[in-house]
């Protein structure tokens, strides 16, 4: 049961991971979560966000937005992404079909990640998720069977379930170390 919790990598933030070392390994998409993934939870897309997709664009990756929120957060924050994009005057945003999202994903199901996966034309091994909750982001990441990375959690302010999830993470994550002999990425 625990291994459906464990993490396939663990970063102390989203912002150090080397994806260009990923897109080497042949991943073509990656899925996120949006709330102390890569912004403070509820926040807009903030510079970093922002610079982060563009440079996944780049690197020739599509992205998907996949939470357990309502459509009018996620779409938002795609949106303002989407608007911090460079695009030539009088074309369509050439980004519009790799960065797509899926609310009310019902993490830790694998429908979310399904959905994300068939709207990019991407499959289990090619594709890669990245959150900062073991309960919902990273079990639904398993249970997609897709590879899977936890992040620390940007704020360490969060409501209250958060809170109460993170006391039982906190003893999945020391075995999960003592197991694989690991110390945080980053």
């Amino acid at each position: 049961m625990l291994r459906k919790l464990y993490p396939r990598e663990y970063y102390t933030s989203t912002y150090i991971i080397d994806f260009d070392k990923y897109r080497r390994m042949g991943y073509k998409a990656v899925l996120f979560d949006i709330d102390n993934t890569l912004v403070e939870h509820d926040a807009p897309a903030n510079d970093a966000a922002k610079k982060l997709m563009y440079k996944l664009m780049q690197l020739g990756f599509s992205v998907g937005y996949i939470s357990n929120n309502d459509e009018e957060r996620v779409e938002s924050f795609r949106q303002a992404v989407l608007d911090s994009m460079p695009v030539e005057e009088g074309k369509e945003n050439p980004y519009e079909d790799r960065i797509i999202y899926i609310h009310k994903a019902g993490k830790p199901l694998p429908k979310g990640y399904r959905a994300a996966m068939e709207r990019l034309n991407t499959y289990e091994k090619n594709t890669m998720f990245v959150g900062d909750q073991l309960f919902t982001d990273i079990w639904g990441a398993n249970n997609a069977k897709i590879r899977s990375v936890l992040v620390q959690p940007i704020a360490k302010h969060e409501e209250i379930q958060i809170v109460l999830k993170r006391i039982p993470e906190k003893l999945i994550l020391f075995l999960y170390r003592r197991k694989h002999k690991l110390r945080d990425r980053g």
